[in-house]
């Protein structure tokens, strides 16, 4: 069984108990990590808090240079890391490696780069000086979709201000974390300024969120479990970033591209086997246009073969667990129940083993439906019809959620006349390509807080006003 890393060192669990990880694609135990305990976090939090006086008053560029050497390393293994991604969370091997791990590569070196520009003096105002400072000891916890990526864009810009980090990866797939923190340990980060406790949320994420000695906490996961998060740290008014759930719109206005909108509708709906909390799931397109349109999803989704991760070819990998599958596979039913249509898709598993899941293209689909507003978290893609432009506007922004979107029109402009009026975090204009360094958040239910980028290392500032 692995250990936890705390003050800079692997020490065993108080717990003595683990947790096995799953390869979902074989159903096999592959590693086993310590089932973390208060007393552990208490440990964890008491070397963030001891290491933050040195740590905060290092220079930017010492923290840059430590940045940037662990950035180096990490591309150094990104094939190791990718096959451990693709091992413990069932990401297809290019996928885990392009997007699972050289884009969180990238995402940490642009911190030490950014390190190299950023003023923390903001200047001055009147008779008062303004400095930015970090905000002291972080709480992060990631989730199992993309276990690298989000760990980097809580740890990247948290050490990059100047903070401490105590991280509680899932227990899911926890191994790409740990990964991270033998390199964060062989670059020299000192003892104390990176932290790993694994465990259970309701155990380690709880204690972690509600501790008075934790500045700020940042949670990546369900909404359900931000809520959760965000009513323990409120006890302690402690700095809270949240990023949540999504049910985001693929808007596709009837002078665009019908075709290559939809195959970049399906793909963005599919990406990670749906696992994606910015998963375009939701397709609109205009009455004139819908049949085609689900005919071309349709034809799409079935090239998305399920199938070994490890496999040259595979798009569509298995869901990370059993609960997961059993979870996708209640959607797809009541949105039959509900009276949609399955087009493509089904229940079985298309895999002698693993938890696979074909790939789903409703049609029927209506506002309002469990399918159309509740974040499923596979590849299960609505198509959602639409008479008039501010009719697919008001479907975009009528769900609890607003994270991410996107547009489709003949022109730029008329793209980005509707994508001003969605309610959403981040919107793709004719396919603008994901940007690691704008900032990504979500508005409504879909969180509160930007990661990645300036806007990303300010949520770990705190601002002072210095009157002279």
């Amino acid at each position: 069984m692995r250990q936890l890393f705390v003050n800079g060192a692997w020490v065993p669990s108080s717990s003595g108990e683990g947790i096995d990880v799953v390869n979902p694609a074989t159903e096999e135990v592959v590693d086993r990590v310590p089932a973390g305990t208060p007393a552990d976090v208490e440990a964890a939090v008491a070397a963030a808090r001891a290491a933050f006086p040195s740590w905060s008053a290092t220079s930017p560029s010492e923290r840059a240079g430590l940045l940037a050497a662990a950035a180096g390393l990490l591309k150094e293994r990104a094939g190791d890391v990718a096959a451990t991604i693709a091992t413990d969370m069932g990401a297809p091997l290019a996928l885990a490696l392009k997007v699972q791990t050289l884009m969180p590569a990238g995402v940490l070196a642009s911190y030490a780069e950014l390190l190299g520009r950023y003023e923390f003096d903001a200047g001055k105002v009147g008779n008062s000086m303004i400095v930015r400072e970090p905000v002291g000891v972080v709480g992060a916890i990631t989730p199992w979709n993309y276990p690298l990526h989000q760990v980097i864009c809580k740890a990247a810009p948290a050490l990059a201000a100047g903070c401490t980090v105590v991280l509680k990866p899932s227990e899911v797939a926890p191994l790409a974390a740990y990964a991270l923190a033998e390199i964060f340990q062989e670059v020299g980060l000192p003892p104390g300024v990176f932290n790993l406790v694994s465990g259970y949320g309701p155990v380690v994420g709880e204690a972690i969120a509600a501790h008075p000695d934790v500045d700020m906490v940042s949670f990546t996961g369900s909404t359900r479990a931000g809520r959760r998060v965000a009513a323990l740290a409120a006890e302690t008014v402690k700095r809270v970033a949240l990023e949540l759930g999504g049910k985001s719109a693929n808007v596709i206005l009837p002078d665009a591209d019908l075709e290559t909108a939809v195959k970049a509708g399906v793909a963005g709906a599919y990406i990670n086997s749906g696992q994606t909390c910015s998963a375009l799931t939701r397709m609109l397109v205009h009455w004139d246009q819908y049949d085609d349109a689900v005919r071309l999803a349709a034809g799409i989704a079935a090239s998305y073969t399920p199938g070994d991760p490890f496999a040259e070819g595979t798009r569509l990998g298995p869901l990370v667990s059993a609960a997961q599958r059993d979870r996708v596979i209640r959607y797809i039913n009541r949105g039959q129940e509900e009276g949609a249509r399955l087009v493509i898709g089904g229940t079985d598993n298309p895999m002698d083993r693993g938890y696979f899941v074909e790939p789903a293209v409703f049609a029927g689909v209506s506002p309002g439906m469990a399918i159309e507003q509740e974040e499923i978290f596979g590849p299960v893609l609505s198509v959602i019809p639409f008479g008039s432009e501010d009719e697919a506007v008001e479907i975009a922004n009528g769900t609890p959620y607003g994270l991410s979107g996107a547009v489709w029109a003949s022109t730029e402009e008329k793209a980005l006349a509707v994508a001003r009026r969605l309610r959403t975090g981040q919107v793709a204009v004719n396919g603008g390509r994901f940007n690691p360094l704008a900032p990504f958040g979500g508005y409504k239910h879909s969180g509160v807080g930007r990661e990645m980028g300036d806007f990303g290392l300010e949520e770990y500032l705190e601002v002072k006003a210095i009157q002279m």
